[in-house]
This record gives structure tokens, C-alpha cells and sequence, in this order.
């Protein structure tokens, strides 16, 4: 109701989307920004995820999984803002990445990792996956652990390798889970918000490369120009909803046609 008040019940019908859509506006760059700082952290944390998963899930290492699970966890348990702040000191221009930086190069200048484009992403990139790879490991340590084990032990008699065993017995078989550590991960990849907005100084350092979708809608509402955030939050939701069912259209396991009984054969 304040927007009613400050601006008015202004019905423009779909002017906002064609001011959003418009060749001088910035929302494909933003969108480029948020898949791109989306990638960076979620291919690392699949990477990882899956490997832990596979070694800790191994009946022949026979590890200790407790301390591990908790360990693998704590970072998710941290507020983004908080980890957003630690590194944003780790990595500033006195902070110790660069005082071991300068040590081993015995350069006289620090790096300034939030004045370049790349660097900013990566710092980014890595927060965000070291917060999300636990979750990500211990819902794939939970799939893997409820695979028959007779399978394994089926592979192993017949002469299969590590590799071979996981390619085709394990990772087929957890296709589900994957399916959702991949739609969760992209829809949490498009609301990315509270990190960048730290490291970025409010999205405006480096010329605005990485400033997300989320944080452009942020600034409509700051503005007090509730319909352009409105017609942004449903580009938004269409995005996400069309990504998802591209996603599972791709991932999900196809199962074979049936063949169409022949006239006159046996039924």
C-alpha cells in the first residue's frame, strides 16, 4: 500500500516489461552475471561432492563418516552475510591472502582481488561453494548408501574397476538426487544475493560485473518503483520455472518405447 501512496494505483499494462526488455536496459547482463557466478561454484561443488560421496561411501575404505558429515556441514550452518564478510577481509588489500602473496612473489603491491572482473567472481564462486558442496555431499552419500550392495560386490567378482563401478552402477542410480541437487542448486544460483551484494559493495564495483538479477531488483524496490520489481520478479519466476523443466527434461531417465504387438502374433 505504501507504493499505492508515494506513486499511485497507475495501471501501464506491459510497459514495464518493454522498458525491462529494451535494447538500453542492463537485465540480460545481470542475468549473464548471476549464470555465470552460478557455474563458477556449482561445477567445484558437484566435482567435489561426488568424490567425497564416492570415497566416503566406499565399502572397501571402510572411513569413518561422523566427523566428516559435521565437518562437511559447518559452513552451511554460517550466515552468507558472515561469510561474505570473513572473506571480503581474508582477501583485501592488507588481509593474509596477500601478505602471503607478497611473501612468495615478493611483489611490493598487494593483488586487488575486488578491482578486477575475474578475481571478484572467483572470490564469489568460491564462498558460495564452500557453503553449499556439504549439503551437497551428504544427500549424495545418502543416495549411494541405499544402492544394493550386492551390486558392488556383483562388479567387483565380474572384474570391474573403481571407475567402471561408478560410472555404471552409481551414478545411474542416483540420477534422482542429482536431478534435485541440480534444480535446487539452479533456483538458489538465480536468488543469489547476499554474498555478491557484500564483496561487490552493492553490485557497483567493476563496472557492475557482478551484480545479480536478484540485487537489480533490489535496487527497483530502494527506488520505490514497485511495478518494474514486480514485472522483474515474474521474469524471475518464468526463468526459473522454464530452467527446471529443461533441466529435468534432460536429466531424467527415458525409458524405452514399447513395440507395438504384431497382428495375428501371440499376445
Amino acid at each position: 500500500m505504501l507504493g499505492y501512496i508515494q506513486i499511485g494505483p497507475e495501471f501501464v499494462g506491459l510497459e514495464n516489461f518493454e522498458t525491462l526488455f529494451a535494447a538500453d536496459s542492463d537485465l540480460m547482463k545481470y542475468f549473464g552475471n548471476t549464470f555465470i557466478l552460478w557455474i563458477m561454484g556449482f561445477i567445484p561443488q558437484i566435482f567435489f561432492s561426488l568424490l567425497f560421496a564416492a570415497w566416503f561411501t566406499d565399502i572397501r575404505l571402510k572411513l569413518k563418516t561422523g566427523a566428516y558429515k559435521v565437518i562437511f556441514y559447518l559452513p552451511n550452518v554460517i550466515m552468507a552475510a558472515a561469510m561474505g564478510m570473513l572473506f571480503f577481509t581474508i582477501f583485501s588489500q592488507s588481509g593474509p591472502v596477500n601478505t602471503i602473496y607478497m611473501d612468495i612473489t615478493g611483489a611490493k603491491a598487494p593483488y586487488m582481488f575486488f578491482e578486477h572482473e575475474w578475481s571478484q567472481r572467483g572470490v564469489i564462486a568460491l564462498i558460495n561453494f564452500l557453503m553449499w558442496y556439504g549439503n551437497t555431499t551428504i544427500m549424495l552419500m545418502a543416495a549411494i548408501n541405499g544402492i544394493d550392495t550386492s551390486l558392488y560386490e556383483s562388479a567387483q567378482i565380474d572384474g570391474a574397476n573403481p571407475s567402471q563401478t561408478f560410472f555404471k552402477i552409481t551414478l545411474p542410480l542416483i540420477r534422482p538426487i542429482l536431478l534435485y541437487v541440480l534444480i535446487t542448486s539452479l533456483i538458489g544460483g538465480l536468488q543469489m544475493y547476499d554474498v555478491p551484494k557484500i564483496i561487490t559493495q552493492d553490485g557497483q564495483s567493476v563496472n557492475r560485473t557482478s551484480m545479480t538479477i536478484v540485487m537489480f531488483l533490489q535496487n527497483h524496490l530502494y527506488s520505490k518503483n514497485y511495478g518494474m520489481a514486480g514485472a522483474l520478479s515474474v521474469i524471475l519466476f518464468v526463468v526459473a520455472t522454464v530452467l527446471s523443466i529443461l533441466v529435468f527434461a534432460m536429466v531424467k531417465e527415458r525409458e524405452p518405447k514399447k513395440k507395438k504387438a504384431k497382428k495375428g502374433g501371440n499376445k
